[in-house]
């Protein structure tokens, strides 16, 4: 036991769980050599929670360690006799013991137990000896006993008694016999070869009925207690006339093999003795002597036949044998005795017993391969091969039974666990026997699965897109991101949280940390930020908690929040003044309306009206385009000027809306048309070098542009004049082409600056085209322009 201590401390010590297991299986085979059972003796008959030992000071143990490895005592069998107290180390009995109802045929009584330990399992085996007290008597199963003797027997006939029964041992047991003083009989006491006592009354002196036909002898049985006890029975000698034979068995000695579950009323062997006497000095009667109460239970003798039946069940594991004395007795009361062993066969009728001593009910999902869940022990009662036993498992589980000692096996893991695969297990134990007719029993062993945060949580999606109106409500509910964990408990409570990125701005989205819920913090406009994305981290409540992340894009949709913008007309100015001349054909572009709109979609789509106009039917717009031509040709009845209302519609829901004032003016010559728009127009207040870039520029192109027209004209003259053919100068068609841009061919737009300005103002002019003399024909696609050269002249010098 010392040896066995050192080296599950040394276990301990060492930290290292595989080599405390190692050193507690090569303690349990150095217990296995009988190196450590512990051995105690107990008086019978002593008061319930009677003490036994100290375990405790035994073992080496301290308390405080038999209460943290929950220490606990397990007796053999069914019914637990002792109980060990943790907080004192001390063994008792539960109740009183009696040696002869635990032990009823055995010399020794000897109870096993176990004492089991936790953490690190730990098995110890103890006996308790109960030792007998003289607390029986001696009992004669008769009080008085008659024997019949024939006056003619001799001295020196033996006449065999009815033995007294003691159910104590040893010493304490029945020792001698004694008869009471008379002259004619002594006792004769022997043990026979199987250790069984037989008493024997011995005749003395010659017997005489005529003297005395009646004996009366005191006989007495003595046990060897202190102090002894005793019993007595009457013996009542009948003295009777003379019989010449007495019965006679064909056997002295009667063997009898028996299987133990022979049925009622079967013939167990047929006893026969002969008496050569006529009348009734020849016939034999049969009767039981020196059997014990239990035989007499489970065998019938007829008196008759001599015919020895079951009359009770018989079991092996009970009494393996039963010896009985048969008494043939004649008329003449003489008597002969045989004796009858029956050996009782053992069958397989016990089926395994499966005791449970230690179980784990609930183990963790990453605990190793070979982690022992239970302890339990296999017991049957049988004997050779109907004793043997063997355990497996029911079904294809990650468990295996190893067998220790003493019939005790250890329920293991043998592969890794999953609790999101199998959260528990319903294992069922099988024990069988090795009987030519086998025999089980299973117990049932319910293992739950503790759950390890092993299991990440998974998003439903990798990437949420959901979407918002602007100007949206704060904390607007947009959606909801959902992550599950296959874990259990708090491992798989998930909570949100959104991910800092660095260089990024204060997110525009929340998330509930406990459902997901995605809301929007504030107010958005379409017009800056039109979508974003967040990353959103799904963290489980593990130890250490795990995670997973998920993209969140929010899409912004656009609203009709935006009324269009004029470019042109500019919005600040008053009325833009446009020249159209009074020859202007249908279809004549006047100007163009330009606007803009922030919003997307059908909500910037723009369409252009006429509103308003002096002449509602001298103008006209393009509906998309915005361009504003006239609908007929101009004539002398028109109005000189002209005030035109544009509106701009957006195609949202409400639509918004813009108008654009025009004033034009109907003018017959371009000269005073300009000098008349420009007194109307006033002075602007100068707006920084920009517009002396602008008038730098347009004096460079404007001399680019001179220079070239009179190159063109005098190179014109001296062809004419060598060809003797007189031609009219006209404008290079690549000048006007050019600067046209992307409107039609057939109009230039000049930049004029009113006197003192410096902003920059484009105006739509008339057309210039090429003075012609009077009586000449345009050339074709060419209108007629009333304006002289002269007059273009003066312009461009203003």
């Amino acid at each position: 036991g010392w040896l066995f201590w050192r080296v599950m401390a040394c276990g301990r010590q060492s930290g290292d769980s595989k080599r405390q297991v190692i050193l507690f299986i090569l303690c349990v085979c150095v217990c296995q050599t009988g190196a450590e059972t512990l051995r105690y003796s107990l008086p019978e008959e002593m008061e319930r929670d009677s003490f036994v030992a100290n375990i405790s000071k035994d073992l080496g143990v301290s308390l405080s360690q038999l209460a943290a490895r929950k220490a606990r005592v397990v007796s053999e069998g069914t019914k637990q006799l002792f109980r060990l107290d943790q907080n004192t180390g001390a063994l008792t009995a539960k109740e009183s013991l009696d040696r002869e109802e635990i032990c009823p045929q055995s010399d020794t009584c000897t109870l096993v137990f176990k004492i089991f330990f936790e953490n690190p399992l730990q098995l110890i085996r103890g006996e308790v000896e109960v030792r007998d007290v003289n607390d029986n008597s001696p009992v004669f199963p008769e009080k008085e006993m008659v024997l019949k003797i024939l006056e003619t027997a001799s001295p020196g006939s033996r006449f065999p008694l009815e033995s007294a029964q003691d159910k104590d041992v040893g010493i304490n047991g029945l020792q001698n016999y004694s008869l009471g003083p008379n002259p004619h009989f002594s006792l004769a006491t022997g043990t026979a070869k199987d250790g069984v006592k037989y008493l024997e009354l011995v005749l003395q002196r010659q017997l005489d009925r005529e003297e005395q036909g009646e004996l009366n002898l005191l006989l007495t049985a003595t046990d060897g207690g202190l102090p002894p006890r005793s019993g007595t029975a009457h013996v009542r000698i009948v003295v009777l006339d003379a019989n010449d034979n007495i019965p006679v068995f064909d056997r002295e000695d009667y063997e009898v093999r028996l299987a133990e579950n022979s049925p009622l009323q079967q013939l167990v062997v047929r006893v026969a003795a002969a008496d050569p006497d006529e009348g009734s000095n020849g016939e034999v009667r049969y009767a039981f002597t020196q059997t014990s109460e239990r035989s007499r239970q489970l065998f019938q003798l007829n008196p008759t036949t001599g015919e020895i039946r079951v009359v009770g069940n018989l079991d092996f594991e009970e009494a393996k044998s039963h010896k009985m004395v048969v008494k043939a007795t004649d008329g003449g009361e003489l008597t002969a005795h045989c004796k009858v062993q029956v050996e009782v066969l053992d069958m397989n009728d016990n089926a395994p017993e499966i005791a449970l001593t230690s179980l784990t009910a609930s183990i963790p999902e990453d605990a190793p391969p070979r982690t022992v869940v239970a302890l339990f022990s296999v017991r049957d009662r049988d004997s050779g091969d109907n004793g043997r036993t063997e355990c497996s498992i029911d079904g294809d589980l990650p468990f295996s039974l190893t067998p220790t000692f003493d019939n005790y096996y250890e329920l293991r893991t043998n592969a890794a666990l999953d609790r999101e695969t199998t959260a528990e297990y319903n294992i069922t134990i099988t024990a069988t026997d090795w009987g030519t007719k086998r025999l089980s029993s299973r117990e049932s062993i319910f293992v739950q699965i503790s759950d390890v945060n092993d299991n990440p949580p998974e998003f439903t999606q990798e990437l949420y897109t959901m979407s918002v109106m602007e100007n949206n409500s704060p904390m607007l509910r947009i959606g909801r991101m959902k992550a599950t964990d296959a874990d259990a408990g708090k491992n798989a409570r998930v909570n949100y949280a959104l991910v800092r990125q660095e260089g990024k701005d204060q997110p525009e989205v929340s998330v509930n940390s406990e459902n997901g819920d995605v809301y929007i913090l504030r107010p958005l406009d379409y017009e800056k930020v039109r979508d974003f994305e967040m990353i959103v981290l799904a963290a489980d409540g593990g130890s250490p908690p795990l995670s997973a992340q998920a993209v969140l894009r929010v899409i912004v949709r656009d609203e009709n929040d935006n009324a269009p913008v004029l470019l042109h007309p500019a919005p600040d100015s008053s009325a833009a003044g446009e020249l159209v001349p009074r020859w202007a054909p249908s279809g004549y572009l006047v100007a163009k309306v330009v606007a803009v709109d922030a919003d997307a979609g059908q909500n910037a789509w723009l369409s252009y009206e006429l509103a308003k106009a002096t002449e509602p039917g001298l103008f006209r717009v393009g509906l998309h385009s915005g361009e504003v031509r006239t609908a007929r040709a101009v004539t002398e009845r028109d109005a000189a000027r002209q005030r035109l209302i544009v509106l701009v519609r957006d195609r949202g829901q409400p639509s918004r809306s813009a108008t654009a004032t025009l004033a034009v003016a109907l003018v017959d010559g371009f000269s005073e048309a300009h000098l008349r728009v420009a007194e109307e127009v006033p002075a602007a207040e100068p707006d920084g070098p920009l517009t002396l870039y602008l008038i730098a520029s347009l004096v460079c192109v404007s001399a680019l542009f001179l220079a070239t027209a009179v190159a063109a004209v005098v190179a014109k003259v001296r062809r004419a004049r060598r060809s003797g053919t007189e031609t009219l100068p006209t404008f290079p068609t690549t000048a006007t082409e050019s600067d046209a841009g992307s409107l039609p061919r057939s109009y230039v737009y000049d930049v004029c600056f009113a006197a003192g300005t410096v902003n920059s103002e484009f105006r739509f002019l008339r057309p210039l085209f090429p003075c012609f003399p009077a009586g000449l024909p345009p050339a074709p696609g060419e209108l007629r322009s009333s304006v002289c050269s002269q007059d273009a002249a003066s312009l461009g010098g203003d």
